[in-house]
C-alpha cells in the first residue's frame, strides 16, 4: 500500500485493469487541525464520510488487475469530489452541522488546498497516465434515509451515476439489476452535479467510468463489505470486456 496523508493507493494498478476511486474513504482529521465540531461523533457518520466504501475497494484491491486509490482525509477537512474553486471543498457548514474550523481566510484556504486538494488530483492523475486503466469505478456510499425525512426511506440498494459518458453505466445498470437489487439511475445523485473527480480524470479524456453509490447499511460490515466486493469485481470485470469490443 503506498500512502500520502491526502490518499492511498492499494492493490497494483495495471495497465488495462481495473481502478477503484474513492473520494470520500477516511474519517481521519489531521491532529493539527481542529474542526471545531460541536459533537465528535459526526466524524463517524456521512457527514465526514462514505461509510463502508474503504473495506469494498480494499477488498476489491485483492483481486488481479484490480487497484484502489482512496481519499486519506474526511471530506469535512477537503473535500476531493468539488471543484478546487467551490465553496464545498472546505465546507463552513454540511447536512446543518456548523464547522467552524474551516472559516479560514484566503491564505489559510489555499493552504488546505495545497496540502490535500492539489496532491490527491495529481497522484491520481499521474497513476491514470502511468497505469490506464480499462475502467474506473467511482465508489460511494449513501444513506438510508435523509436526516430531514427519517420516515422516508431510500428504495434504492445502490445507483447508477454519470454524466455525459453513459458507455459503462448503461452496461452496469443491468448487471446489477440481474443481482436482484433495487438499481437507481442517476439516483439517490446525479452524476450531473456531482461528479467532479470523473469529470476531471475520466470524461475529460474519454476513459470509461461510471459512479457507483451503494447504501450503507449494505456495507457498514465486513461482510457486506466482502459480499459487494465480489459482486463489483465481478461486474466491473464484465463492464471492462464489454466496452472493448
Amino acid at each position: 500500500m503506498k500512502s500520502h496523508e491526502a490518499y492511498r493507493i492499494v492493490g497494483t494498478p495495471r495497465f488495462g485493469g481495473i481502478l477503484v476511486i474513492s473520494d470520500h474513504a477516511s474519517n481521519r482529521v489531521p491532529a493539527d487541525i481542529d474542526l471545531g465540531l460541536a459533537h465528535r461523533e459526526l466524524l463517524d457518520q456521512h457527514i465526514a464520510v462514505d461509510i463502508g466504501v474503504a473495506g469494498v475497494g480494499r477488498i476489491m484491491a485483492q483481486s488481479a488487475g484490480i487497484a484502489a486509490f482512496q481519499g486519506g482525509v474526511s471530506r469535512l477537512v477537503c473535500d476531493f469530489n468539488r471543484e478546487v474553486h467551490a465553496p464545498a471543498v472546505i465546507p463552513i457548514a454540511s447536512d446543518g452541522h456548523a464547522i467552524p474550523g474551516n472559516m479560514l481566510d484566503h491564505a489559510a484556504h489555499l493552504a488546505r488546498i495545497e496540502r490535500f486538494y492539489l496532491p490527491y488530483h495529481a497522484a491520481l492523475a499521474a497513476l491514470i497516465e502511468a497505469a490506464p486503466p480499462a475502467l474506473m469505478l467511482s465508489l460511494h456510499s449513501f444513506t438510508p434515509c435523509l436526516e430531514s425525512h427519517p420516515g422516508e426511506p431510500r428504495p434504492w440498494h445502490c445507483g447508477v451515476l454519470y454524466n455525459e459518458d453513459d458507455r459503462a453505466a448503461r452496461i452496469a445498470l443491468p448487471l446489477l439489476a440481474a443481482e436482484e437489487l433495487v438499481v437507481g439511475d442517476q439516483q439517490p445523485y446525479s452524476g450531473k452535479l456531482l461528479n467532479e473527480t470523473m469529470n476531471r480524470h475520466a470524461e475529460a479524456d474519454g476513459r470509461p467510468y461510471f459512479g457507483l453509490e451503494i447504501r450503507q447499511d449494505l456495507i457498514r460490515t465486513r461482510k457486506g463489505q466482502a459480499e459487494w466486493a465480489a459482486r463489483l469485481a465481478r461486474i466491473c470485470n464484465e463492464v471492462a470486456l464489454r466496452i472493448g469490443e
